[in-house]
């Protein structure tokens, strides 16, 4: 049951990451893709009609949190506060600039909220990818799991690497998002700046993949180099790819095999301890009946969610 509820809260972050991944790029790269009011606008509307629905797994993921690893929870918003206002923050100004840009036709108007949606997106997405370095890493943590250290112990090298990682993937993801989902004349844009983004992808991840395996050495196990693999196949298939569709596909399961991979790294730690141990998913979950209740809750929860928030919207904004 425990190794049930650690695999479907890490699908609900892989769904999260795949979701809201393409819109945080579209964000990311928002000032790069087009100087000219048609362009940028084009990117706000492309995104507009999902990213709300993409952030319910945000949500949910830290709702089944809460509910399967009650001390993971407390320990991770004890440690991390600092870091989760910020994250609060840029969530809110980011909405709101999708929201209110365009409201009045004003360059200096639209300009400030062009800004405000480009900066929050690229810190929401460095930052999401410091955290996963830290756990991927161990952060310190006392007798009783909570977190002993300082903010400034997060940003080393390794999560600075991973957050690195993590800006110029999804950004590559988002410019793919955007040559698939723009109109004509704009797509030839989105796809230049998706292949001048790649290889930057490319040697982050190869970098990345070398520490993560130096910290953590997967030895003789076959089986922990399937993930890593298919990463390394979906990134060549991007640049492969001849059609948008094709390359967004291949970036989202670029995405998904690295979220595996970084599962299967710390398993069958939540957060683990930077000196070895930390909290686990038996030593941080309550008894049995109770995991088994919010596990049949979150299925259930995550499954509306997939109906009706994802598939339904997407269907109706396919065209």
């Amino acid at each position: 049951m425990n190794v049930a509820a650690f695999v479907v809260l890490a699908a609900m972050l892989t769904a999260y990451v795949m979701l809201d991944g393409y819109d945080l790029g579209v964000g990311a790269v928002h000032l790069w893709f087009s100087k000219t009011e048609r362009g940028r606008a084009a990117s706000f509307a492309a995104i507009k009609p999902f990213w709300n629905g993409n952030e319910v797994f945000l949500i949910a993921a830290g709702a089944a949190l809460f509910a399967l690893f009650p001390k993971v929870y407390a320990a991770a918003f004890s440690g991390f506060y600092l870091p989760f206002i910020i994250v609060l923050w840029l969530l809110m100004i980011r909405g709101m600039s999708i929201e209110l840009r365009g409201y009045f036709t004003s360059d200096i108007w639209n300009g400030f909220w062009d800004v405000a949606f480009w900066l929050s997106s690229a810190l929401l997405v460095l930052f999401f990818g410091v955290a996963l370095g830290n756990i991927v890493r161990g952060v310190p943590l006392d007798t009783q799991g909570y977190f002993a250290g300082t903010f400034t112990f997060l940003l080393n090298g390794y999560a600075l690497s991973v957050g690195a990682l993590a800006l110029t993937a999804l950004s590559m993801n988002g410019a793919t998002f955007l040559w698939m989902r723009l109109d004509p004349d704009l797509r030839p844009r989105a796809q230049t700046l998706m292949r001048a983004l790649w290889p930057v992808v490319l040697l982050l991840f190869i970098g990345v993949t070398v520490e993560t395996i130096a910290a953590h050495p997967i030895g003789a196990h076959v089986g922990l180099w399937i993930a890593p693999a298919v990463a390394l196949a979906a990134l060549i298939a991007v640049y492969a790819s001849k059609r948008a569709g094709g390359a967004l596909a291949a970036s989202s399961a670029f995405l998904a095999a690295l979220m595996a991979s970084a599962a299967q790294t710390i398993f069958p730690f939540l957060l683990p301890a930077f000196r070895g141990g930390g909290l686990d998913i038996y030593n941080a979950a309550p008894n049995a009946y109770s995991v088994g209740t919010a596990l049949t809750v979150t299925i259930i929860g995550v499954g509306a969610a997939l109906c009706y928030g994802t598939i339904a919207a997407y269907r109706m904004m396919r065209a």
